[in-house]
């Protein structure tokens, strides 16, 4: 998924912000359950991306939800309320995310299966690339993707090994239609 360049902004905005005040840690966890949180409200995101709905209370509403967040969160939240970018909470917070977990050294991992795999099996799958470094700390997300057929699709950052059937199938096909 491309993040906007707003939430980009705002998100190192926000880190630099941290940074100098000591809070990042903090902030960080507080971003994670404003992601948990917006991505399980389906109201709370019509409420944010409904134009007629003036800031003010939408800033009412947002200090009422968040009003356990730090000073700097509920900050921001308004800051980005404010300027009218509402509807981009959810990305920005996943870009600080993102960003603080970049400067700790964590890699992101995204493995899509066919079915659901054993704890021994994704492990095995881990280890047998070269792209997930050894001893580093990594966030792993696993899809359940039955359109692959078999086989997997493993991205670590901005790179991707495919070796789903689906592909292998879609590949000799190809080679048959040139000859």
């Amino acid at each position: 998924m491309l993040t906007s360049k707003v939430a980009k902004r705002y998100a190192q905005g926000l880190l630099d912000f941290t940074n100098e005040s000591g809070e990042t840690a903090a902030v960080f966890s507080e971003m994670k359950d404003v992601v948990k949180l917006m991505a399980q409200s389906v109201d709370l995101n019509k409420f944010f991306q409904t134009p007629y709905i003036d800031s003010k209370k939408k800033i009412e509403v947002a200090h009422e939800i968040f009003k356990s967040l730090s000073l700097t969160s509920q900050n921001m939240i308004k800051l980005v309320i404010r300027q009218g970018r509402e509807t981009q909470l959810k990305n920005i917070a996943q870009e600080y995310i993102n960003k603080v977990e970049d400067v700790n050294g964590v890699q992101r991992i995204t493995l899509t299966t066919a079915t659901s795999l054993s704890k021994e099996n994704i492990d095995q799958i881990l280890r047998s690339t070269d792209l997930v470094k050894a001893g580093s700390n990594f966030d792993l997300k696993v899809n359940v993707n039955p359109a692959i057929l078999g086989g997997y699709v493993l991205r670590v950052g901005d790179q991707q090994i495919d070796a789903s059937v689906k592909t292998k199938l879609t590949q000799v096909k190809k080679d048959f239609q040139l000859n």
